[in-house]
């Protein structure tokens, strides 16, 4: 009988952040991947201590300083191609916040925080600009 081993590929959460004027807020990168360029507030789940959604709040407020509710997040899409990110296999759970309190500041890893409009969006660190393609699609579907 031969052994299956099973590698776990590493769970990520990205935030599309979205105000009433038609932008969403971006990040630029101070992390060693991707740095210097703009990217969506996310990073890595702590496997086996949070929730996707937990981790997602956790990171918007650690990277921007806005606070936002696991219950509020809408879930956009999973993008899991082996090959979307350089450091291996990732998968990223990718949420939209529209209900959030705070100031946009940066912090941790992020060297900068903008708010740009929808039709202004920059090249994007990894896969960000299909995720915010497929924001633009859903938005279009649900009539904003």
């Amino acid at each position: 009988m031969h052994e299956v081993e099973f590698i776990n590929p590493a769970a990520t959460v990205d935030v599309i952040v979205e105000d009433n004027l038609e932008r969403i807020l971006l990040i630029k990168r101070g992390g060693e991947e991707a740095n210097g360029e703009w990217a969506l507030p996310g990073g890595y789940l702590d496997c086996g201590k949070e929730t996707l959604e937990h981790a997602a709040c956790r990171e918007l407020g650690e990277e921007t300083c806005l606070i936002a509710k696991e219950k509020d997040l809408i879930l956009l899409n999973n993008y899991s191609s082996p090959d979307r990110d350089p450091r291996g296999h990732v998968i990223s759970h990718t949420y939209i916040a529209s209900r959030y309190s705070g100031i946009a500041k940066p912090r941790d890893d992020a060297k900068e925080v903008e708010w740009f409009s929808l039709d202004e969006i920059p090249k994007l660190a990894f896969d960000h600009n299909d995720m915010v393609n497929d924001y633009l699609v859903w938005r279009k579907r649900n009539g904003r």
